[in-house]
């Protein structure tokens, strides 16, 4: 089995073709799904899928997709399409875990397939079992493999695929990004960008209403901000301003600050040069600069200019946004100035 695998790795693409998408499990197939299930129906060379449960495998590390983000929710026509087959068709991909580890198998390519299964076996299926090829790959190998399957998924956020790459550069590749770049079939540039949002601070992640919003083109324009020290300090303010308002948007149910108007605001924060008392912090609605929040003798000046049109609440959310940076940049001053 490890060398029909191996000749996948070979022989397939790295870049999805979307003329060759079919439909099955209740989603399209990526070329990998389209191998694999040709050849368990063809029981090429006499070799079979086996049945197991999902509970006999652990799920490998190395793998960039967010497992415990997956959900009945996010499966939902998968689980129905398993449901309806009696099992999955295209089997997933496991090996044998070292003696003496506490489960027989560990999975390779399928997360998606695995939850389906288990969550049925959980929900009035006890008697389908995963379909699954064992196969014999090394680290390396198996994290290519599921890099070319995950390529090909809409559910795997770029930061996802970006924080798996940044792990395996070390881990697989010893820390050399162009041998990481050839084994991929990347040039060093696109590597290099996904490896930059990898590095993204968690203030930066936390400030976008999900991290599905944070993408390349995005750390494409923070990253150089991020490197002057100036810059980054009144950027990550910004961000832990921000991170805050999403997560009083999302608990009261409100419409969360689009990913542009964050790195909108990130931008500006980052700009605005001089001293944080002399700072001031920019009101914006849409992208829009409205108004500005500005250090007084007495506290914090507002000025804001409404138009006949504008979204009151929105202005407001927007001034109470500002004021809250305004406030941190100020503690942040006096700590610089008692150190």
């Amino acid at each position: 089995m490890g060398s029909f695998v191996r000749d996948i790795l070979t022989t397939l693409s790295y870049e999805p073709d979307p003329a060759e998408a079919s439909q099955a499990e209740g989603e399209a197939l990526s070329r990998l799904d389209q191998r694999l299930a040709g050849f368990a129906q063809g029981n090429a060379r006499g070799r079979t899928a086996i049945s197991i449960r999902p509970a006999d495998c652990s799920v490998w590390d190395g793998n960039p997709r967010d497992v415990p983000g997956l959900s009945a929710e996010s499966c939902r026509s998968l689980i129905e399409s398993i449901a309806q087959e009696d099992g999955n068709r295209i089997p997933v991909l496991v090996r044998h875990n070292p003696p003496g580890s506490e489960l027989p198998y560990e999975l390779l390519v399928g997360s998606r397939r695995r939850f389906a299964i288990d969550w049925l076996n959980h929900n009035g299926r006890p008697e389908i079992r995963l379909n699954a090829m064992i196969v014999d790959l090394s680290d390396e190998e198996a994290f290519r493999l599921a890099d070319i399957e995950n390529r090909e998924r809409q559910d795997i956020t770029e930061l996802d695929r970006a924080r798996s790459y940044q792990s395996a550069v070390d881990r697989f590749y010893g820390g050399v990004q162009s041998r990481m770049a050839e084994a991929l079939n990347l040039s060093n540039s696109q590597l290099s960008r996904l490896l930059a949002l990898a590095q993204m601070p968690d203030e930066v992640v936390d400030a976008f209403a999900t991290k599905e919003e944070l993408r390349v083109r995005h750390s494409e324009v923070l990253t150089p901000l991020l490197r002057r020290a100036e810059q980054r300090d009144r950027l990550l303010i910004a961000a832990r301003a921000i991170g805050q308002e999403q997560q009083r948007l999302a608990a009261s149910g409100e419409r969360m600050i689009p990913a542009a108007s964050v790195l909108t605001r990130l931008k500006q924060a980052a700009a605005e040069g001089g001293s944080a008392k002399g700072n001031e912090t920019s009101v914006m609605v849409d992208d829009q600069r409205v108004g500005r929040v500005r250090p007084s003798r007495d506290g914090l000046s507002v000025e804001v200019t409404i138009g006949e049109d504008a979204d009151i609440d929105q202005v407001l959310r927007s001034v109470r946004a500002a004021i809250l940076l305004g406030r941190e940049r100020i503690a942040e001053e006096s700590e610089s100035d008692t150190d």
